[in-house]
């Protein structure tokens, strides 16, 4: 059967009205209604047991996401850290292609920003700056797109770059920035162990260590993420080494 726009068109073609002329106006009226309803599934699939088209767009994009998202804390928890530059080389590459492949989708940013901005980290130097950049805008996109993508990943992700980059004239860090975007990632998601264990970083890093010690132990009773037990796992143990700093330990 046949989805293309043509077959919608054929409808109203003049074959179609002179098929209903002669008939009594009421079974006119229950042709044309199922003519209408016939073009209606043809496009949503109801009644006729095809698929939805944009159902599986979004199951695609959710495990291309999964899959950049345990490449990622495999890459970051468990490979030796003398093989994690190379490793996020590749990753930035297939989070390109995942961001190609669902144009305008805020997810595919947010993942693709993430993990260039991991990369930029493990590069370090002038290097670093550029892919900073990048990530900068990535998050942006994302942010234009939907601001609560990834219950506000994208304002965390954002403000962790505005306070770790340095600031004019070498980059664009501005703490004031970084704080602005923090509260507002830590208002979409208050319990969460990432937006609560990087405020509670910034805290530390701009020399309020007292002030850090609630988000970092809010940020170890937040609740478990399904399908992120690395991460998990391996943000806990940050947040429990921040935490000791934080208490002068």
């Amino acid at each position: 059967m046949s989805l293309t726009p043509p077959t919608v068109q054929n409808l109203s073609q003049p074959a179609a009205h002179s098929a209903a002329r002669g008939v009594p106006q009421t079974t006119r009226r229950q042709w044309l209604a199922g003519a209408t309803t016939a073009v209606a599934a043809l496009f949503t699939g109801v009644g006729l047991g095809l698929a939805w088209p944009n159902a599986a767009h979004a199951a695609a994009l959710d495990e291309a996401v999964a899959e950049l998202q345990r490449d990622w804390e495999v890459a970051r928890y468990q490979m030796p850290a003398a093989e994690r530059e190379k490793r996020f080389e590749a990753l930035t590459a297939k989070a390109r292609k995942v961001s190609e492949a669902f144009p305008g989708r805020a997810e595919a940013l947010v993942w693709e920003g993430i993990i260039v901005s991991t990369y930029a980290g493990e590069k370090g130097g002038l290097g670093a700056l550029g892919l900073a950049k990048q990530a900068k805008a990535l998050y942006e996109s994302a942010i234009q797109i939907d601001p609560n993508v990834l219950e506000g990943s994208a304002y965390n992700s954002l403000g962790v770059l505005y306070y770790k980059v340095p600031g004019w004239p070498v980059g664009f860090g501005d703490k004031a920035k970084a704080k602005e975007l923090l509260q507002k990632a830590l208002a979409i998601n208050p319990k969460g162990i990432d937006p609560n264990f990087f405020y509670g970083e910034y805290l530390v890093e701009t020399k309020r260590p007292e002030e850090a010690v609630t988000y970092l132990e809010r940020a170890l009773q937040a609740p478990p993420r399904p399908g992120r037990q690395i991460a998990d796992t391996g943000r806990r143990e940050e947040v429990r080494h921040l935490l000791d700093k934080a208490r002068g330990k």
